[in-house]
């Protein structure tokens, strides 16, 4: 086990119970939340139903980032809805136009050596200064709100030792293209990845942050860098030097397993379709045909990123073949562009300037020309994501993008005829939180808007003696959340249950066939209990918690694959789906779509550590004997035969 590293300091800080070994239940205290309005709406009808009057965390904060495209009334009336609660219940609110949740929050809110807990999978950003910065559902984060404590493994801590520093033109979004390369984006589900060495004096905060928060792309729980003079500085620049603290592993921590990056050998990367993990070198991929690039997302849109396209750009001009859309992460960073000239530079190149938000990462505008291949700075690239269905996404950084923007071509940008620019960050930023709106000391007199498409979570009933199961969908390896529940213009639905349940799964409709929702809500009113069967690596990818709670409300009873990401899992725990594994991966073959999943004396045989046995029954009558694990604590159980998180609060 770990020993002396940042990881252990701060879960020792906030260790409320549980056996401090791998693999084994523990629970920590939360200091901070944030939610996020595609996730958010949620999680506080979650909370109301907890009856809670006031959170109970150091800091709450709820931001709208994501559906600020207002394509009929939905988002607006979701905003107003958490603009309202969050006054109500003690919450800060950042509203529309304010920027990225991860970047406002670094800039604003996060602070080394404390506990946030972010219904976003990319929470992990603030690991960049220091922060234990979890990515969960929506439930977990409003019982969270609530005063409860956080549950999770106590981690393998994969220690990650940097040296060097990077070669110009080679940048912090290559360092973890080349950590991806290493330890993909499956087998990691309980780890935490710690930053040391020498090289971590060489990155600044909005570098490290970049690391961390692509991290979520290896599936570990977190990752974080330590607290030292180059975050104090950050700090001091946001005019926050009170929140800083050194925060360092000691001199001989030990790790469960370490990597070493030298930086000074990492190179210019591009992670393809349709995976993070899908990683090649610039060098191979130079000279294909590039139609557009799109810089921001909250891996690559901070003011130094984008002083860096700046310069770049100035006195130059995009190709006439691409399109080129730049969108910061913060209305700080946006201001400050705007006030030093940069942002001006940006525009006179041809550069399309988008909203401060989360937009085309999701799926929300901006989807590229069938065919064509898209060069973006985000973080995920799952077939369909862009909002283009067949897309073809590469994830670079900044230098790399403004190169194709500005040859119309993948282009290693080392071979630019110009030298790299160095860019300098003031010393003080633009500090003007006029667009965070803090609560009222007492908020039990706001009146909540709720408009009429917004609905209550669905409910769900205790675990059934027998799991009468069928098999409504057989799937392969690394499903996403984007698979199981798609973004883009459904977005705007996810205050409406029934109806977002309606494109569960919409990608492996056939045409003139019945969707995944059709099928299953016929399993579920004829009495029966729907399953859902994957491969590796199921639920990788967003903390959408609709991934869990739509297919609940179609009547699914249980996800049967050969592992299951860390918060999906959990997510389909909250809301009374069980997770279960094969024991068998040859198992996997036996069983078909509309073969039956049977499990006798359910709530029995669900024990930590035991076997589940089952049987699958084929349409003709045969019968085969199977054997599940699961990887359930206690009260994991316990949630699962309530029926659901809510049943226990």
């Amino acid at each position: 086990m770990a020993k002396g590293t940042v990881v252990q300091k701060i879960i020792d800080n906030h260790y409320i119970s549980g056996d401090k070994e791998i693999g084994k239940p523990v629970a920590i205290r939360i200091d901070q939340t944030l939610t996020q309005d595609a996730t958010g709406t949620m999680a506080y009808l979650e909370l109301e139903a907890m009856k809670i009057d006031r959170v109970k965390t150091e800091l709450s904060v709820s931001y709208v980032d994501h559906n600020m495209m207002q394509n009929g009334p939905e988002n607006r009336n979701d905003h107003l809805y958490l603009q309202t609660v969050a006054a109500n219940k003690g919450v800060y609110f950042s509203r529309p136009g304010n920027g990225i949740c991860h970047q406002v929050h670094l800039e604003r809110f996060g602070v080394p050596g404390k506990t946030l807990l972010g219904s976003d999978s990319h929470t992990p950003t603030n690991g960049g200064i220091g922060m234990m910065a979890i990515g969960a559902g929506g439930l977990d984060v409003a019982l969270a709100m609530a005063g409860q404590p956080f549950r999770m493994v106590y981690p393998k801590v994969i220690g990650v030792k940097l040296i060097n520093k990077l070669s110009p033109w080679c940048a912090a979004k290559d360092v973890i293209l080349h950590l991806l390369s290493i330890l993909t984006t499956r087998g990691n589900v309980g780890c935490m990845v710690e930053y040391f060495g020498e090289g971590v004096k060489s990155l600044t905060v909005p570098e490290r942050a970049t690391i961390t928060n692509m991290g979520a792309e290896l599936g570990v729980t977190t990752s974080l860098f330590p607290s030292d003079e180059i975050t104090e500085e950050f700090l001091v620049s946001q005019g926050r030097g009170e929140a800083y603290a050194a925060l360092a592993a000691d001199a001989d921590a030990e790790y469960d397993q370490v990597i070493e990056i030298d930086l000074a050998e990492v190179v210019p990367m591009a992670a393809c379709s349709p995976s993070p993990d899908n990683i090649e070198k610039i060098t191979d991929l130079a000279g294909q045909k590039v139609d557009q690039i799109i810089i921001g997302s909250c891996t690559n849109s901070s003011l130094q990123d984008l002083l860096k396209v700046a310069a770049m750009l100035k006195g130059r001009r995009a190709n006439d073949s691409v399109t080129l859309a730049i969108a910061p992460g913060s209305r700080q960073v946006m201001e400050m562009l705007a006030r030093c000239g940069a942002l001006a530079d940006i525009i006179a190149a041809g550069a399309r300037i988008l909203e401060a938000g989360c937009g085309p990462c999701i799926g929300q505008g901006q989807s590229p020309a069938n065919d064509t291949l898209t060069l973006r700075t985000f973080n995920r690239n799952f077939a369909g994501r862009t909002g283009t269905k067949g897309d073809n996404a590469y994830l670079v950084s900044p230098e790399v993008a403004c190169a194709a923007a500005l040859t119309g071509f993948v282009t290693d940008p080392r071979e630019l005829d110009f030298e790299c620019p160095t860019v300098e960050v003031p010393a003080e930023f633009l500090i003007n939180d006029d667009m965070i709106i803090p609560p009222p000391a007492d908020g039990s007199g706001i009146e909540i808007i709720r408009k009429p498409t917004i609905g209550n979570p669905p409910e769900n009933g205790p675990l059934p003696e027998v799991i009468d199961g069928e098999v409504v969908l057989k799937v392969g390896d690394k499903i996403t959340t984007d698979h199981i529940m798609p973004a883009g213009i459904h977005l705007k639905l996810r205050s409406n249950i029934p109806a977002y349940s309606q494109v569960v799964f919409e990608c492996f409709t056939e045409e003139g066939k019945p969707s995944f929702a059709e099928r299953a809500a016929v399993v579920r009113d004829n009495g029966k209990h729907g399953i859902i069967i994957g491969r590796d690596s199921y639920g990788q990818g967003s903390s959408r918690e609709h991934a869990a709670i739509c297919p609940m409300y179609l009547g699914i009873k249980a996800v049967v694959a050969f592992a299951i990401e860390r918060i999906h899992s959990a997510n389909l725990i909250n809301f009374g789906i069980m997770p279960l594994i094969f024991a068998d991966h040859a198992d996997y073959d036996k069983i078909e779509e509309n073969d039956k999943l049977v499990i006798e004396n359910a709530p029995a045989q669900l024990a930590v550590g035991a076997p589940v046995e089952a049987k699958i029954v084929k349409p003709n009558g045969d019968e085969v004997a199977i054997t599940l694990t699961h990887k359930m604590s206690e009260e994991d159980i316990a949630i699962i035969k309530a029926g659901g998180r809510l049943n226990c609060a």
